[in-house]
């Protein structure tokens, strides 16, 4: 991806290194805003168009959350039925119409390859907040970013990693997309650790073999928590034919700080995309790993609104624009201190 102004983010296929340093270069000049030590209107009277199909609240909030602190507006349709879709009107039609209310819109829809084909009726920029079990570009790129930042303090880079992901390997497109990122990348390790039924689709572990990356495959946990990132992922159950069928695998693999303590090296991070399901049959990430400095799941989601309010600025084209349009922040804040 050479240019971003003007230009849809459908897949990760669109990005190259050199794209993905460009975003992670804006993201980190987002901090002042994000921690409202400063704020900014460069986006002051654009209009971001909200349109999640599919129940959402991190993704969603956060690109709102994202497009406000730019200085811009945000208009928000939430669930299938409460828009013309559930009426047949087609998706191109729906773009056609709310591309011409909006400056850019981000989407989630539960229908694989459903934000592209959106996108061919937008006459505005479309940003792809999820599709079905296919893709979420957003996500993995602040998956990305959160990863670079963590080994920075480490002393290291990304290049080297060994990454073990864990759990609903087929239908968390989170994995899908980061897997395609992880493979721009040099000598990484992979261990995709899931019972069979939920392994990897082949099309990713083509990806990352043609790569030229190692890969292990597994169904155990022990034994295989030599890595330095543990992205534990949730079981997909919205995505599966029933819900006892998704019943078999909840809480398949569960960790806590015993086990943390046992199997895992002393500074591997745990990431998750979140939500992460905190039911007692489930217990994904148990409450106990809180006060573990390695956990990363908070640090993602302040990440993911650096990261997208970064897409919207090289989107828009005022990457360069921000300190223009700066003004203080008046009320009490203290987030600067977290």
């Amino acid at each position: 991806m050479t240019e971003f102004t003007g230009n849809h983010i459908l897949s990760v296929d669109q990005f190259d290194r050199d794209a993905i340093e460009k975003v992670f270069a804006v993201a980190a000049t987002m901090q002042p805003y994000a921690r409202r030590q400063k704020r900014t209107k460069v986006l002051d009277g654009a209009i971001l168009g909200n349109l999640f199909f599919e129940a959402s609240t991190r993704t969603r909030v956060s690109f709102g959350t994202a497009f406000n602190l730019l200085g811009g507006e945000v208009r928000e349709t939430t669930g299938m039925t409460s828009s013309a879709l559930a009426k047949g009107e087609s998706l191109y039609d729906t773009a056609r119409v709310l591309s011409g209310y909006s400056d850019i819109i981000a989407m989630r829809h539960p229908a694989a390859g459903s934000v592209s084909e959106f996108a061919q009726g937008s006459r505005v920029p479309v940003i792809n907040g999820g599709d079905g079990a296919n893709e979420h570009p957003t996500q993995a790129l602040l998956d990305l970013y959160t990863i670079l930042r963590e080994r920075e303090y480490q002393g290291k880079g990304i290049d080297g990693l060994h990454i073990a992901m864990i759990g609903d390997l087929r239908y968390g497109r989170t994995v899908h997309s980061l897997s395609r990122l992880l493979s721009l990348f040099n000598n990484i390790r992979f261990t995709l650790i899931s019972p069979k039924e939920l392994a990897m689709p082949q099309p990713i572990i083509d990806a990352i073999e043609n790569a030229g990356h190692h890969l292990t495959i597994t169904e155990l946990l022990e034994g295989n928590m030599d890595a330095d990132i543990c992205y534990q992922t949730r079981i997909q159950e919205e995505r599966f034919p029933s819900q006892e069928e998704a019943n078999k695998y909840r809480g398949k693999f569960r960790l806590n700080q015993s086990i943390y303590t046992r199997h895992f090296q002393s500074n591997t991070v745990i990431m998750h995309p979140l939500p992460r399901d905190s039911r007692a049959e489930a217990n994904e990430l148990d409450n106990d790993l809180n006060l573990n400095p390695n956990l990363a799941i908070f640090r993602q989601t302040d990440n993911g609104v650096l990261v997208r309010m970064a897409l919207f600025a090289l989107t828009l084209g005022v990457e360069d624009k921000f300190t223009q349009y700066e003004r203080d922040v008046v009320w009490f804040s203290n987030k600067s201190n977290e």
